[in-house]
């Protein structure tokens, strides 16, 4: 069955996979569904602003995509920090280090947040090293061997270079045991939207036939960053002769290149056309590596968050 196949409505529901859950956001609602270590499926919601509450530069089109992408972020990794709290007993708990005894007398009840802070600090840098100065560095090692390189030509292998670094990581992380364990659960959260924009009724049965790649996906998402940043900076003439320059005009340009890739993950899954299955195909593609069959286990954890957050109306989480 195909990403298109089936959708009698699209809806603007989306989530994410965590630790041993899922996590759907509706309009309204968040909520996060977790398999606990006997079985029994834990329930978490949060109430969210509606889209008459948020700000205007949320809703702005181009330039809500950098906060929206922002907000998605810190969204999903304090669930995932929350889910894997939840699989840990009382025997897994050990006697805090002498570090964190300080950073507890340090920080107390804010050592959460502050925790989390330089969490998303330390992995946009290791985003900005891996996905902007290594491939720059690696194009300068090409041209050692080349000669000089015409800068279009610098920037489409740049990008090659940078796809093919978030493919390799995907497909290696996907051999990881828990990794792929989440990649089920990714499987069942999509296929649970599918299901739910079939207007069939949301059973593990009815779930399982669907399609487990859906064009509105991070994974989608991230590639047309990817692939985004390629015209961007050959449209604004990044410079090539510093490094670091190069690297801190990129960093200028990543509101622009998140704003368009948001406006053009909306449109995938708002409108089922020739023009959005173009652009969609790359990141369906990668996603049969960032997703995998579920079973019933990770399914119904899937349907228990996506039925928390279906708005009462039926109406105000769809395009």
């Amino acid at each position: 069955m195909s990403a298109s196949e089936n959708r009698k409505f699209k809806t603007t529901i989306g989530g994410q996979a965590v630790i041993e859950g899922v996590m759907m956001k509706g309009p309204g609602k968040m909520a996060m569904a977790n398999r606990m270590p006997d079985g029994s499926i834990d329930m978490d919601e949060w109430q969210l602003k509606t889209r008459d509450q948020m700000p205007w530069y949320r809703k702005t089109p181009f330039v809500r995509g950098i906060f929206n992408f922002v907000v998605s972020m810190i969204d999903g990794y304090k669930c995932l920090s929350r889910a894997a709290d939840k699989q840990m007993s009382e025997e897994d708990e050990e006697e805090p280090s002498k570090f964190e005894k300080w950073l507890e007398d340090k920080f107390g009840d804010k050592l959460t947040p502050v925790l989390t802070t330089a969490s998303m600090i330390i992995g946009v840098l290791m985003a900005v090293v891996l996905f902007i100065y290594c491939p720059a560095l690696i194009v300068g090692l090409i041209e050692k061997l080349t000669g000089e390189l015409p800068s279009v030509l610098k920037n489409i292998i740049e990008g090659i270079i940078k796809i093919g670094i978030f493919v390799g990581y995907t497909a290696l992380t996907a051999l990881l045991p828990d990794i792929k364990k989440t990649y089920m659960y990714h499987g069942a959260e999509h296929k649970t939207i599918a299901c739910y924009e079939s207007g069939e009724e949301l059973t593990p049965e009815n779930v399982s036939r669907m399609t487990r790649f859906h064009p509105r996906c991070g994974t989608s998402f991230i590639f047309l960053v990817l692939f985004i940043s390629i015209l961007v900076t050959s449209v604004f003439g990044v410079p090539w002769s510093n490094k670091l320059a190069r690297v801190g005009f990129k960093l200028l340009l990543i509101p622009i290149v998140t704003g368009i890739a948001y406006e053009a993950i909306m449109l995938a899954g708002k409108y089922d056309n020739a023009f959005t299955k173009i652009f969609s195909a790359p990141g369906l593609w990668i996603q049969r590596i960032t997703t995998s069959e579920p079973t019933v286990n990770e399914i119904e954890c899937a349907i228990a968050a996506m039925k928390a957050v279906i708005p009462e109306d039926g109406v105000s989480d769809k395009w």
